[in-house]
Formats: structure tokens, C-alpha cells, sequence
């Protein structure tokens, strides 16, 4: 206690009253009935066994509407109970506001509400007991670390779900393999082997090109609703492919008929926005962004998406980019991702072919399905844009692709506006359109920026804001297109009358895609066949033979020394994956001597088997050869011995 205070001639020790104050209090408001707990995420290793496979049913969402939707199908064909989640709405918003912490971003919110959604459904609505949800489901979800709360969601789900009446219920990641056994010793349920990520990976590409179709149709089409009735039978055909593991190629070819029935118009000039920002937020099509892209397609405009694909280059162009920058110690380092007892010209060499094997796999996919005309980014060519402005080795959120894909918008005429669109108070993304983008948009007058963020509410707001800078992207738009006209000669009506005629029939085909010149589609459309619409026939042959000849040039001048370039940056690395493949055929070897030797032997035997006749000859000449006399051995005369 501290010493007694004379106060109007009384000695009073203020520390030892504030403390019976205290205690008076605590007693009065309950407070010391029971001692503090804190709470702890006790399932950091939740327990999945192949035994519970098929009682165990997984909740997966997260992606596009598409990719939840044919993941499901995926995860179906190789034999696990799956169901895709609902589109995250208001009412999950709710439910993560309810039962999640204070003070998390609008993704949190959303996600972690959605799921704990889905599971009092199937308590209060279908008589499920608590305990049986949570002994039959379990939710699928990836995990990852870094600056943003992104790294904090597992947590986030496990404290909601507790909350919630669903304490120990099984959120299950991506990165906790476990190696083929539990503790149990019993096999794992989710086995995350190379069958798992390939059909998986099927399942997000053909997610990602259904998209980017239905995103360049759906503004033109000439009969509202048509394209998304096509695009819902083009899924479902993938969907029916993958969960019953039939030729998704196949599927696709499919797909891409009923697509080319779709009639659409493109000779309408519509802005073409492109969505950047926080990846849940631009990812996502309902509530969580307001409905972003049907909002801006229902102003009139072509929404130009990112891919899941680009975001996996961005991944292995960092792991790429860091590998590299190690080379440089002067000894290996031993950490996580270092490089010690490890060789760095494998891990290099390999991440080159990784890159290599996803962009043939994609495009793949995009070719069969009629997408034309789309290339996945250069990640290298992103880095040089974004690194004057946001350095590369700044990682959290999407590091420096925002910037990059601003830039990029803007120079090569990608699109007419760039909106960034993010959770409130998302610390990677604010900070970067907020502040980084403003230098970039005062180096580039000419681009139109719109950041823009999401709470769950506000939505009026949200939509009077893009709406304002729509307003100048569709005057470009339409400025551009006559721009176009006038300089070409033509009228709007001459080339309608040329895609009607039989000459220009295939210019007006649903998935073709005119060559880019500028920003907008039509623009692009107008460029290609005004000089064809105003020439004759013999005029048409000349022009179509020498568009083929610059596409060659082209072709000769960028493609072929872009990959000349990639192949010096992989050759260093060769040696390295030929001795790690060269290993690998050796061991293989080894483990199949035994039968390798049998059926070599057998062969052997096959190939040098001798007829009747040859073998009554070798037996006749064994016998002559044993009645033959023994020849006289003849003694060598022995000679002095050599001295040296």
C-alpha cells in the first residue's frame, strides 16, 4: 500500500482504497466468480481417416460460382461426398458478423458467415443434431501466411464454428497433408497426391475459360439471358465429365457447338472495364462485391476478369524470383524455403517447366472450348512494369500486380477504365490504390481508375461511385468507335451489310475475336473488316494474304523471341533436371531388374529359338564330335631361362 495522504487534516491511504473500490466492484458485477479463459484453436490437426471418407461429406467454395461448381464434380469422380457451397449473400454476412471477431474484413465476414450458414441449415431445416454435423461434414478451404488477415481464416472459422454450436467441427487445408498416415496409422481421407491436383486443376481451368467466354458474349448477345442458358449446359456437360472421368476435352468440344449457336452483335461500342484488386473480392459474383460485373454489364459495359491461372504464374514466378535471389549468398541457407541440402538448378529448372506444363494446359482447354485470342500475362513483363512504382520484394495481397495490371491497361489500350475493387480496411490493396495508384494515374492522364471498396453495405455508394467514372469510359468508348469509322471510310450500316454478306459471315461467327489494335472490341471489329468491306473480291484475296503475311512476321518478330529468350533462361538449368530424371530412370530401373532380366531373357529365347532341321544338325554335329579320336597332346621343348 502507499503511504497515508493528509487530506482536510485526515490520513488517508488512497492506493488501499482504490483497491477496496476495485474489489467492491468486481464482487458487484460478478466478476470474480471464475477466473479468466482465454480461448484456443485446439484443432489444428483435425482428424480425417480414409475410413470416413464416405460418411464424411466436404463443403468446398471460395472460387467463381463455375469453379465451386466443377470442383465439386472433380472431387465426385475420384470418390469423394462433396458439395459446393451456396453464393455467399447478405445473410452470411450476418452470420459472421454475428459469431466471428470484431474488426475483420469484409472476405472474413463473408466466407466464415457462409459456411457456418450452410451448417445451422442443416441443424434448424433438415433435423440434423450438432454432433451429427459434426461428426458427417467437414470443410475444404486453402490456407496460406503473410501481412493480410487471409492468413488468420482457418482460426477465424474454428472460433465462429464454436460460437456457433459446432465446436470440433473439421476445417481441413490444403497444406496439411500429413504424409500418407495420421497419427492413428491409418490412412488419410484426403490424400493430396498428383491425381487430387490434376483433377482439381481441370476443374479451375475449365472454370476460369468458361468465364472468360461468357464474360466477351454476354454483352452482345441479341437475346437477353441466351448466353448464360448456354453457359449453364456448357458446366454441366464439364460437370458430368469430370465426376464421371470422361474426356473433359470432349466435353468442352461440346460445349463450344452450343456456344456457336448463340447469335450476338459486337458492332455494339461498350466500355471494356477491367476488374483488378483483392483477390476474394474481385473473384467473387454476389453480394460480397455487390454484384460487380452484372452491375457494369447491365450499364452497358464488357468486363474484362482475372484468372485463377495468372494468380498460380504470379505463385511460381515468386517462388522463381526468390530461388534465384538466394543463388546470390554466400552459403546456403537452412530456412524454410532455403536452399540447403537441396540443388538449386532442379528447383529452377523445375519451376521453368511447372510454368511451361500450366500455360500448355490451359491454353489447351481455352482452344478447345473456342476461346481465341487470349494470352495468359508474362510475369516477368508484369514485374518490370510494376517494380518502379511498388517493389517486387514487397509481398501481402497481390504484391505488385495491381500496379502492374493498371500500367499494362494503359499502354497496350487493354481497356478503357480499370476498377480495383477491395475489402474496407484491406491493408495490402487500400494502401496500394490509395496511395501507389495515384502516382501512376498522374503519369498516365489518359487512364481511367476507379478504387472502390466493399463492407456489405453502402451499396449505394459503391454503385453512384462507379457509375460516375463509367460515365467517361463509355464517352471514350463511343469517341473511339467513330473515331474509327472516320478514319476508315465506312458507315455502321456498310458493315453490317458486309457481316451479313457471305464474304464477311465469318467475321461475324460467336467466338471469333477480331485482332487487338485498341481498346474496345468493336473498335477492333471495325479496324479488321472496313478495308474488306470497301474492296472487291480480288481486293479482299490481297488483303487477307498480306494480313497473313504481317501475322507471320509477328509471329517471327515476338513469339518466336519470347520463347528464344525463355529457352536461354531455361538452358542453364537443363543438366540439372536431365541428371534428376537421369536418377530417377536409373532407380526405376533397379526396382524392375528382376523382371526386366526375365523378360529380356524371354525374348532371348524367342528370337534365337532353332527350327527341327537346325536342331537334328546340331545334334548330328554333337555326335561326330564325340566319336572323333582325341588328338596327342605335344610337348613343348623347355628352353634356357632369359636373364635380363
Amino acid at each position: 500500500m502507499g503511504d497515508p495522504k493528509d487530506i482536510g487534516g485526515l490520513d488517508v491511504d488512497i492506493e488501499a482504497e482504490l483497491a477496496r473500490f476495485e474489489a467492491e466492484e468486481r464482487a458487484r458485477l460478478g466478476l470474480e466468480t471464475a477466473p479468466k479463459e482465454h480461448w484456443v484453436d485446439e484443432m489444428t490437426t483435425p482428424l480425417f481417416t480414409a475410413s470416413q471418407r464416405k460418411k464424411t461429406t466436404l463443403l468446398v467454395g471460395g472460387l467463381t460460382l463455375a469453379q465451386d461448381y466443377l470442383v465439386e464434380g472433380a472431387l465426385r469422380g475420384i470418390g469423394y461426398e462433396v458439395r459446393a457451397l451456396s453464393e455467399a449473400d447478405e445473410t452470411a454476412l450476418r452470420f459472421g458478423k454475428e459469431y466471428g471477431n470484431r474488426g475483420q474484413c469484409n472476405p472474413t465476414y463473408f466466407t466464415v458467415g457462409n459456411l457456418v450458414k450452410e451448417l445451422c441449415r442443416l441443424r434448424d431445416e433438415e433435423g440434423l443434431t450438432s454432433e451429427e454435423v459434426v461428426r458427417n461434414y467437414a470443410f475444404l478451404t486453402a490456407g496460406a501466411c503473410g501481412p493480410c488477415r487471409f492468413g488468420m481464416y482457418v482460426t477465424e472459422y474454428r472460433k465462429a464454428l464454436r460460437d456457433a454450436g459446432f465446436d470440433g467441427f473439421r476445417v481441413l487445408l490444403f497444406q496439411q497433408t500429413g504424409g500418407f498416415k495420421q497419427a492413428t496409422g491409418e490412412e488419410l481421407g484426403l490424400v493430396l497426391n498428383p491425381e487430387f491436383f490434376i483433377t482439381v486443376g481441370k476443374a479451375i481451368f475449365a472454370g476460369d475459360v468458361i468465364n472468360l467466354v461468357a464474360y466477351r458474349m454476354r454483352p452482345y448477345e441479341l437475346e437477353a439471358g441466351a448466353v448464360d442458358r448456354a453457359i449453364e449446359e456448357v458446366k454441366r456437360g464439364v460437370y458430368e465429365a469430370l465426376q464421371q472421368r470422361t474426356s473433359i476435352y470432349a466435353a468442352l468440344w461440346r460445349g463450344r457447338k452450343l456456344l456457336r449457336a448463340v447469335p450476338i452483335d459486337r458492332l455494339k461500342a461498350k466500355p471494356k472495364v477491367s476488374v483488378i484488386g483483392e483477390f476474394w473480392a474481385m473473384t467473387t459474383e454476389g453480394d460480397g462485391n455487390y454484384h460487380l460485373q452484372r452491375f457494369l454489364e447491365q450499364e452497358g459495359a464488357e468486363v474484362s476478369i482475372q484468372v485463377l491461372a495468372a494468380t498460380l504464374l504470379y505463385n511460381l514466378w515468386e517462388f522463381r524470383h526468390d530461388t534465384k535471389a538466394r543463388l546470390d549468398l554466400r552459403g546456403a541457407d537452412a530456412s524454410k524455403f532455403g536452399l540447403a541440402g537441396s540443388d538449386a538448378g532442379l528447383t529452377l529448372g523445375g519451376l521453368y517447366f511447372a510454368e511451361i506444363a500450366l500455360r500448355v494446359w490451359w491454353q489447351s482447354f481455352a482452344k478447345v472450348l473456342g476461346l481465341a485470342d487470349y494470352h495468359l500475362p508474362d510475369m516477368d513483363e508484369v514485374a518490370r512494369a510494376g517494380h518502379s512504382f511498388y517493389n517486387v520484394e514487397l509481398r501481402g495481397g497481390e504484391g505488385h500486380l495491381e500496379v502492374a495490371k493498371l500500367i499494362l491497361n494503359v499502354i497496350n489500350q487493354k481497356s478503357h477504365m480499370t476498377v480495383s475493387v477491395k475489402p474496407f480496411g484491406c491493408m495490402p490493396s487500400s494502401g496500394v490504390s490509395d496511395g501507389v495508384q495515384s502516382v501512376i494515374t498522374e503519369r498516365y492522364p489518359e487512364a481511367i481508375f476507379c478504387p472502390v471498396e466493399t463492407s456489405g453495405d453502402g451499396a449505394v455508394n459503391f454503385y453512384s461511385r462507379v457509375q460516375m467514372y463509367l460515365f467517361k469510359a463509355r464517352q471514350r468508348a463511343r469517341e473511339e468507335y467513330e473515331r474509327a469509322l472516320e478514319e476508315e471510310g465506312v458507315t455502321e450500316e456498310q458493315l453490317r451489310a458486309f457481316l451479313e454478306s457471305r464474304a464477311g459471315r465469318r467475321y461475324a461467327r460467336t467466338l471469333r475475336i477480331p485482332p487487338h489494335v485498341s481498346a474496345g472490341t468493336t473498335t477492333d471489329l471495325v479496324r479488321e473488316i472496313a478495308p474488306l468491306a470497301r474492296a472487291s473480291r480480288l481486293g479482299r484475296v490481297q488483303i487477307r494474304a498480306r494480313r497473313a503475311a504481317l501475322g507471320v512476321r509477328d509471329f517471327a518478330r515476338e513469339d518466336v523471341a519470347h520463347w528464344a529468350a525463355f529457352g536461354r533462361d531455361v538452358a542453364p538449368f537443363v543438366p540439372a533436371i536431365a541428371r534428376f530424371v537421369g536418377k530417377e530412370l536409373a532407380e526405376l530401373m533397379q526396382e524392375k531388374a528382376p523382371s526386366l532380366r526375365r523378360g529380356w531373357s524371354r525374348l532371348f529365347d524367342r528370337a534365337t529359338k532353332l527350327s527341327v532341321e537346325e536342331e537334328a544338325q546340331v545334334r548330328a554335329a554333337e555326335a561326330t564330335s564325340a566319336a572323333a579320336p582325341t588328338p596327342t597332346e605335344r610337348v613343348r621343348p623347355q628352353g634356357l631361362p632369359v636373364v635380363a
